[in-house]
């Protein structure tokens, strides 16, 4: 029973799951969550930290008490000497001195901020020097986006130059739809939570491209074996080979992903969740979700757009409408299969790995090779059983 499970079934490449049949509901989907994604940035927007919004920074040490009452001391402190501006992020650091905790607040001007800084030593009870604060401007944080930007771009444009040459161009195109739908995806998860925006997402963001890359380019390998000279087999459609080749990697891209998340899992949950590092929830929460939504779109959306692409291709569409001319003669008994006769498949319906080449033209293992036999009664040797044989009698 083991032998048939659906576990045994993945590794081997036989579960048959109906992946490309069902583009249509990947699609829909796909569009349902981008659309969400999209109205959480028209709504909600993002949470940028002070590296792109500009503000000010003061690190108070982690002595003066917990990191909510140090909070509630610095919110006090600001709404006396800086009326209208607040705390935005607070985060406990670990650093060559020591423990602190980091207080990000809105943008100050330098009479308000050394105005706070000596009222939060007057707070907290510690001298004014322990209290360190700095400044970042706002065109630090522009400039950094439209570098992000420029990455991205260049990054993007390479990546199609690859894809074209490995590959072909619808190819290409897919796996760029695939790449941006992760990259929306997971910016709308990260809008929705409200985690900050800091140039660890960014550097997260440029990561998870590359691991998408990879997963679309090990399916996109197996469809392009499973494709090669398909016009010459009228059994297949290039749906249904495309399809063979995601159930045959799907365990391969399940496995590479699972064994990428593991560490970003404990980065994320175990890192910033359980010891307090706030800096690595960011990168972390970045990370594991495009991971994770990279996994989903190599399976369920590159490849099946690669074959809605395909089939506009009027090469491919006229050798799947022989397929179905020839399984629909079979179903009618028109025509007599080669080989062994088995029902013929659904079209764009997954199919057994033997199906994939022509009934009857690969001999059985062990077979000897088709083909007109030498004369003489033993395949080229003189009939009479003798011969030149040494020790054979003369005549």
């Amino acid at each position: 029973m083991a032998k048939s499970g659906l576990a045994a079934r993945l590794y081997r490449g036989e579960a048959d799951l109906n992946i490309v049949g069902r583009r249509k509901l990947w699609f829909g989907v796909a569009g349902v969550l981008v659309l969400i994604a999209v109205l959480s940035f028209a709504i909600s927007g993002f949470k940028l930290g002070i590296e792109f919004a500009g503000g000010n920074s003061f690190q108070v040490p982690a002595s003066v008490g917990t990191l909510d009452q140090a909070e509630r001391t610095v919110d006090d402190v600001l709404a006396d000497e800086a009326p209208g501006v607040e705390v935005v992020s607070a985060q406990k650091v670990g650093g060559t001195s020591g423990e602190f905790y980091e207080m990000r607040t809105g943008q100050l001007s330098a009479e308000q901020a050394n105005a706070a800084k000596t009222a939060m030593a007057q707070e907290f009870g510690i001298p004014a020097d322990q209290i360190s604060g700095s400044q970042v401007s706002e065109a630090w944080g522009s400039q950094v986006t439209s570098r992000a930007f420029l990455g991205l771009v260049i990054f993007i444009a390479v990546v199609s130059i690859y894809l074209v040459l490995r590959f072909e161009w619808r190819m290409a195109a897919a796996a760029i739809v695939s790449l941006l739908t992760n990259l929306a995806l997971t910016a709308g998860i990260y809008s929705l939570v409200g985690f900050e925006v800091t140039p660890s997402t960014i550097i997260g963001f440029l990561t998870i491209l590359g691991f998408a890359l990879y997963d679309v380019v090990v399916v996109f390998d197996k469809v392009q074996e499973n494709t090669r000279g398909i016009t010459a087999n009228n059994n297949v459609t290039y749906g249904e080979a495309s399809n063979l080749a995601l159930n045959q990697s799907l365990m391969r891209s399940l496995n590479t992903s699972v064994v990428a998340l593991l560490p970003v899992g404990g980065l994320l949950f175990i890192g910033a969740g359980l010891l307090g590092a706030g800096t690595l929830k960011d990168l972390g929460l970045v990370l594991f979700v495009g991971m994770a939504v990279a996994f989903l779109t190599s399976i369920l959306l590159a490849t099946p757009l690669l074959v809605l692409l395909k089939n506009m291709d009027p090469r491919i569409s006229a050798h799947n409408k022989r397929v179905l001319s020839r399984r629909a003669a079979l179903a009618r008994g028109e025509i007599t299969p080669k080989g062994p006769r088995t029902a013929a498949p659904a079209a764009d319906t997954p199919i057994d790995p033997d199906a994939a080449a022509l009934a009857g033209a690969a001999p059985k293992v062990g077979a000897r090779p088709a083909g007109k036999r030498p004369s003489g009664a033993r395949g080229g040797r003189p009939a009479g059983g003798g011969g030149n044989r040494p020790g054979g009698k003369r005549r």
